[in-house]
């Protein structure tokens, strides 16, 4: 008989039960599930995709199903589906700790051995981490840390942020006032104050007659003109992505961070990296901001972190913020998970396997020939107007007219209907409006990123013949 107090399981024959099909999945899930983002009626009408196991950059779905996952999950999962190295080591912290605060003078290994892990990755004069759950917490940590930066060093009237239209930096209500997403601002009557936005760095869209290059550095300077509005004594810190996910992975020309960097030099406003989604070697840097040239002050961190097994964000806090705000006091903000002992082992054991030659293999070798193999597959496309991205991330541009770089009228944009096509050909693409977006594991062979780029090709081209250019 086994002893109740034995914390122990108690070995048994597993049951049997009765397999569910897809449609019992799907009944339970519209009874029971409210999906992000998503028009839950227009879903529960024709049911979700049931995924029920993956590996490498594969996913299968309860139709027996196997899918190329071309965006890593949601942009994070860049060592692969199935790393026994990951599930052992999140096994073993749960026997050993599986939770302690980080609070009340109190800390533990995993969270130490990450801090130090952390500071050898990222570049020179990172040597702070503060830690949560997501980006989106990450973001909201970075403004509490810079006003608490600001108070510290005698400037308290310096309260205002700004970011970017079309940019995305979470859902939270913090993170999505900062984000510059009208359609996410339009459903939340609350939002932070002293947050102001510039336009985006999207030449193809919004460039005009302006080569590339004038018209990142005319972007730019609109970060200039609002602190001037504002007052420089009263904006606190420019926050932007490398380059935009959510907004259409649209990468600004040359000329645009250097000057974004000189401009907050200038007028001493702190330069924060959100690098959620760029972080951890989807560029072929380690940081995006690395490939970009430029130095932040803050950056945020989260997805590649852990490669999405356990939900984990962090906040790389340069030296003079760091300095700032050791002197200030006390720092009133935290989270329950802070530093999860799991989610820290875990994420020490991911960046290890990073280390390993991946990072630096996207670098040298797939990442340029995922680069060079889409460009090509997609040359002679109507549909195409440009593709822009480094290592293993793109976004492809959809035009109805290449000369003239025009959109479409749909409000949606061709997104939707060349997503629509990858559903049905086991690819998973992101739409947004005009652009599809790619971003798989960072594990993904040659192989299997022509397969990638051939699935690719083929539903923009269903796409182009729905839409009569083919």
């Amino acid at each position: 008989m086994s002893n109740p107090l034995d914390p122990r399981p108690a070995i048994h024959a597993e049951a049997t039960k009765p397999a569910r099909s897809t449609r019992d999945w799907q009944q339970m899930d519209a009874a029971h599930h409210i999906h992000p983002f998503s028009d839950m009626a227009a879903l529960n009408k024709i049911g979700s995709r049931v995924i029920t196991h993956a590996e490498g950059v594969y996913l299968h779905d309860s139709d027996n199903n196997k899918i190329i996952d071309g965006m890593a999950g949601l942009w994070c999962v860049n060592v692969g589906y199935g790393r026994k190295e990951l599930a052992e080591v999140a096994y073993k912290q749960m026997l050993e700790l599986p939770y302690y605060n980080t609070f009340f003078k109190t800390t533990h290994p995993p969270v130490i051995e990450l801090s130090q892990t952390l500071a050898e990755v990222t570049p020179a004069g990172f040597e702070h981490f503060f830690y949560c759950n997501s980006g989106s917490e990450g973001n909201d940590t970075v403004m509490r840390i810079t006003h608490k930066f600001w108070e510290g060093q005698g400037k308290p009237g310096k309260k205002w942020f700004i970011s970017r239209k079309n940019g995305y930096h979470g859902s939270t209500i913090a993170g999505a006032t900062l984000g510059g997403m009208g359609y996410m601002h339009e459903q939340m009557p609350s939002q932070v104050s002293h947050v102001a936005h510039i336009n985006q760095p999207y030449w193809y869209a919004e460039g005009g007659d302006l080569t590339p290059e004038a018209f990142g550095l005319a972007r730019a300077q609109e970060l200039e003109a609002k602190i001037l509005e504002l007052g420089a004594d009263n904006v606190a810190a420019f926050i932007g992505e490398p380059f935009q996910g959510a907004g259409g992975v649209i990468f600004p020309a040359s000329t645009y961070w250097p000057e974004i960097e000189r401009i907050c030099r200038k007028y001493d406003i702190l330069l924060v990296a959100d690098e959620v989604i760029g972080g951890f070697g989807r560029t072929g840097e380690w940081f995006a901001h690395q490939y970009f040239g430029f130095q932040p002050d803050l950056m945020t961190m989260a997805k590649g972190l852990s490669s999405g097994y356990v939900p984990i964000g962090a906040v790389a806090v340069g030296k003079r913020v760091a300095e700032g705000l050791l002197a200030a006091g006390d720092f009133n903000h935290g989270l329950t998970y802070s530093g999860h002992p799991v989610a820290a082992a875990v994420a020490v054991a991911n960046i290890k396997l990073l280390r390993d030659g991946i990072i630096e293999r996207v670098k040298t070798d797939t990442g340029p020939y995922f680069q060079n193999s889409l460009r090509q597959a997609l040359a002679s496309s109507p549909l195409i107007g440009e593709v822009q991205g480094a290592g293993l991330v793109a976004g492809i541009q959809m035009t109805m007219d290449k000369a003239s770089r025009k959109r479409s009228d749909d409000p949606w944009g061709l997104g939707n209907h060349c997503r629509d096509h990858c559903f049905r050909n086991n690819l998973i693409m992101r739409a947004t409006a005009d652009r599809m977006l790619l971003s798989p594991p960072l594990v993904i062979s040659r192989s299997e990123i022509d397969e990638l780029v051939e699935k690719a090709a083929h539903c923009i081209g269903l796409t182009a013949k729905d839409l009569g250019m083919a």
